[in-house]
């Protein structure tokens, strides 16, 4: 039997144990497989053509990183930085990541405004898995 497969998105800095919690809550009492996506933050042409598309990338390994600490040890973890664009992230994770369900953590307030929009929402629902969307403060 598989293991249950989890796709987190992490748009921002988790806090740890609330991802630990939510992860074995979704687990279902077993080590699940979980993939991590951290969107790459948007650059301007300005930011490409000067390099600082790298540090906008090294950001957001640090949250994939971040977010694959705070569940070691109770999950099998692999991480990758994604497109930008989250709903891009997430599509071109699942292909790769056939996941079970997909968890979404954005700080609360604007950052996760964009989980709500209509067009996301229908996104999303094409996509036919449970979503849970946490929205939580950086530790």
């Amino acid at each position: 039997m598989r293991s249950h497969r989890l796709l987190v998105v992490a748009v921002s800095s988790v806090d740890e144990g609330v991802l630990r919690e939510e992860v074995r809550a979704h687990a279902g009492g077993e080590a699940p497989e979980v993939h991590i996506v951290a969107p790459a933050p948007h650059t301007s042409r300005l930011q490409r053509l000067t390099g600082a598309v790298d540090e906008a990338h090294a950001e957001a390994e640090d949250v994939a990183r971040e977010a694959a600490e705070a569940i070691k040890g109770t999950a099998t973890v692999e991480t990758e930085v994604g497109d930008p664009n989250p709903l891009q992230a997430i599509e071109d994770a699942l292909r790769a990541f056939p996941a079970d369900e997909l968890i979404i953590v954005t700080r609360p307030g604007p950052e996760a405004d964009w989980v709500e929009e209509d067009r996301t929402r229908e996104t999303l629902d094409r996509l036919a898995l449970p979503i849970t969307h946490l929205a939580i403060d950086p530790p």
